[in-house]
């Protein structure tokens, strides 16, 4: 997955390279048997690129779109979203940086501190952090992620160069996110703490979690989807989450385009892995990124929002967030904020 780097409030590029690919013979292996338990398309690469183009919001909202579904947050839905708070209970979604390396964080957050003399009126910091992965709270852009050398709405990858990307950078986000935010709360659902690393979640999941809460999914709404992963990291501690996550499977993409998802969060990277894809580690991302043209949130910490909620009895939210409209960025940390 695509790196950078936040130095001191910019910016840089550490390394546009891919860190493992989305498709391939290492993700194959494990992945061929649980397929075929999933027992539902897509099992393989030519299902998966099936779904990609039946799925498929290329030219949508035009040829030159660079938003992608951020185009369904429309004034109208905002106004919605505004008419749902009430108590004005404002909960958090950001996990708190993680300073230390561990299974599940290989690059840690690092901040330098200037230690002031004591005459100085004051001090200053700089933090550095590589976003992507499976440990710090971020939100993807659409140029993050490619599939067969393309990127959302059918434009190169040629255009991403060391200075960023040329196309669909997080500026396009510039004038925030404010819309209505639903949790899918399947730990809940199931009357479990949280779920087992690689438990898929698929689209009659969700429903049935619609039904519980009283909620319906519609146009223009982000859904995040708690797995209770955090949850099980207080408990058992930090494990290979990249190889061992709970998440949805693939075949929940027909099902966000028909409702008009406009963007996607989870307490991982949203993807089940093993994907119970053969030959596609990341089919979520690929689909939800590049095809539907959706912004992830990736490694939100939903469990102070569970808990609101549950004691609330109220699963729908104001969602209000403003990445940094870095020029070419693919993606920035962000501190979600869930308004009831």
């Amino acid at each position: 997955m695509a790196r950078k780097v936040l130095v001191g409030g910019s910016l840089v590029a550490a390394a546009l390279v891919l860190v493992g690919a989305l498709t391939g013979p290492a993700a194959q292996g494990q992945e061929g048997g649980a397929a075929a338990r999933a027992g539902r398309a897509p099992r393989n690469q030519a299902e998966f690129n099936q779904m990609f183009d039946q799925v498929s919001n290329w030219g949508r909202w035009g040829k030159d779109d660079e938003l992608g579904a951020a185009n369904l947050l429309t004034d109208a839905k905002r106004k919605q979203a505004a008419s749902l708070v009430r108590s004005g209970v404002s909960v958090s979604l950001a996990h708190n940086p993680l300073k230390e390396k561990a299974e599940d964080n290989p690059q840690p957050y690092e901040v330098t501190v200037a230690v002031p003399k004591p005459d100085a009126i004051g001090t200053s910091d700089t933090f550095r952090i590589s976003y992507h992965g499976y440990a710090h709270s971020h939100l993807d852009a659409l140029c993050h992620i490619f599939h067969r050398g393309m990127m959302y709405n059918g434009v190169s990858n040629s255009v991403v160069t060391a200075a960023g990307c040329g196309k669909a950078g997080i500026q396009g986000l510039k004038n925030g996110i404010v819309t209505r935010g639903i949790l899918i709360d399947i730990p809940r659902l199931k009357g479990v703490p949280y779920l087992e690393p690689g438990t898929p979640v698929f689209p009659e999941d969700v429903e049935a979690w619609e039904k519980k809460a009283g909620v319906k999914v519609s146009s223009g709404d982000v859904i995040f989807l708690r797995t209770g992963r955090w949850a099980r990291r207080a408990k058992v501690g930090p494990w290979a989450i990249a190889s061992q996550a709970a998440g949805f499977h693939a075949s929940i993409a027909p099902w966000l385009k028909a409702r008009g998802v406009a963007m996607l969060g989870s307490d991982a990277a949203a993807d089940v892995t093993p994907s119970l894809v053969e030959g596609a580690a990341l089919p979520v991302h690929v689909l939800a990124i590049v095809a539907l043209g959706m912004n992830l949130f990736d490694n939100q910490d939903l469990e102070a929002v569970a808990e609101t909620a549950a004691k609330l009895n109220r699963w729908e939210f104001m969602l209000s967030v403003a990445p940094m409209p870095v020029q070419g960025g693919t993606g920035f940390p962000v501190n979600a904020l869930a308004i009831f």
